[in-house]
């Protein structure tokens, strides 16, 4: 059995959840995620006691048959159901850094425009559903609810202009740690 399909996904306060069929819709503060769950996992919501007395709602993910693909999948819905629940009541974000001389962003509306050393400016437009912050010209920082497409935007300006070994120059993560090879020696 597995560890992650066995925790039930619990429902923090104010995150309200609807189990249509294989269909999970998550409503919370932030706005409204939905899931399509697989059709080999079976989904519904429990009451739990907790230690001190009091009830929480909790969903529960089982396989419904003893496949091999069934216990593979039932695992991998589950953390997905975690993600919309942790996403409408908390979010997600990713925070990117720039490294460079004459390396620089900005906002400019719903475009980010970058200056990373080439002949012309690097321009992203910002999908739906996620925001960029600038802190000063270097510092961006994506947010929204979709893990996903969050994920999905900051390693997409981050190949713009990944970080090259020698210097360390281009686009990373803030936590991201580059290894800086050694230069040519005379």
């Amino acid at each position: 059995m597995s560890r992650i399909g066995n925790k039930p996904v619990e429902l923090p306060e104010g995150v309200d959840v609807q189990v249509n069929g294989q269909e999970v819709k998550a409503k919370g503060k932030l706005g409204e995620l939905s899931l399509d769950i697989h059709e080999e996992v079976s989904v519904e919501i429990a009451e739990v006691a907790n230690d001190d007395g009091k009830t929480a709602k909790t969903i529960v993910l089982a396989p419904k048959s003893e496949t091999r693909f069934a216990k593979q999948i039932w695992p991998t819905m589950r953390t997905l159901v975690n993600n919309i629940v942790i996403g409408v009541s908390e979010g997600y974000s990713k925070k990117l850094e720039i490294k460079g001389v004459g390396y620089r962003a900005q906002l400019q509306g719903k475009t980010l425009v970058m200056a990373l050393g080439f002949s012309h400016d690097v321009r992203y437009d910002i999908p739906e559903g996620v925001d960029v912050k600038m802190d000063g010209q270097t510092k961006i920082e994506v947010s929204g609810i979709d893990k996903q497409l969050v994920g999905q935007v900051a390693a997409k300006i981050r190949g713009f202009k990944k970080p090259e070994p020698y210097k360390g120059k281009g686009i990373r993560y803030v936590d991201e740690y580059v290894l800086i090879k050694e230069g040519k020696k005379k």
